[in-house]
């Protein structure tokens, strides 16, 4: 499997379609595993290896199964799936993870974006886009559409700033290293916009686009857009 300069692998999964790709499921709840199991199960290009029961038990099936993909509940007793996912993408070559959960606002889903997880998907969401989103969040590709990373945003942002809260400078430092072109593209992932519609506004390819998000992350320190929405909106609290 190819490996992400960031660590995560994947990227190359639309090139290396033979492979299909490894999917380790994490739930505490058996009917929800057996469920996610025959949607994704049912896919030729998917292969479920492995299933764990908490976040506890996530750190080991991961570890023996080396899966391109995690799908993590995020209540869960034992281990929650936050605590899971910061410790799996800690570790070297670690996974992409997509969180679960029952609601869009959960501040665990927020916490566990922060941490670099891929993104997350409802537990209701239908067979067809849950395919789809193992399968994009596996080529590296953004899963989070701009009106739900609007919201995420938002919800992490909050209404107002603790004066003892150090995200801001922080945030401000990290955005002077980039160029101004490189800035203009993180204001736009700031306000939701897609690649395609980045492109248009700032007039240039999409590839020139994915080519200054690649270097965002690198100069960033961050795995998704969503971090770099995040960071955009701290710098301005």
């Amino acid at each position: 499997m190819a490996q992400r300069a960031d660590g995560h692998r994947g990227d190359q999964q639309e090139e290396c379609m033979s492979e299909p790709i490894r999917v380790v499921l994490v739930d505490d709840d058996p009917m929800v595993r057996t469920g996610l199991g025959l949607i994704l199960g049912g896919d030729s290009g998917i292969q479920i290896v492995a299933e764990a029961v908490d976040g506890e038990d996530a750190l080991g099936v991961v570890a023996r199964e080396r899966p391109d993909v995690v799908l993590m509940d995020i209540r869960m007793p034992r281990r929650d799936g936050l605590s899971a996912t910061e410790t799996l993408l800690a570790q070297p070559n670690p996974p992409r993870i997509l969180v679960l959960t029952t609601f869009d606002a959960d501040e665990l889903v927020l916490k566990a974006l922060r941490a670099g997880a891929a993104g997350f998907l409802l537990k209701d969401t239908p067979p067809a886009r849950l395919v789809e989103a193992v399968r994009a969040v596996a080529a590296g590709q953004p899963m989070l559409s701009p009106s739900v990373t609007a919201q995420l945003i938002a919800a992490v942002a909050g209404p107002a700033a603790d004066p003892e809260d150090t995200s801001a400078a922080d945030a401000r430092s990290r955005l002077d290293t980039l160029t101004e072109r490189e800035l203009e593209v993180a204001q736009a992932i700031g306000r939701g916009l897609s690649n395609q519609e980045i492109a248009g506004e700032l007039y240039m390819s999409v590839a020139t686009v994915k080519a200054h998000v690649g270097r965002l992350f690198t100069k960033l320190g961050v795995d998704n857009r969503v971090q770099i929405a995040i960071l955009v909106h701290d710098a301005h609290k």
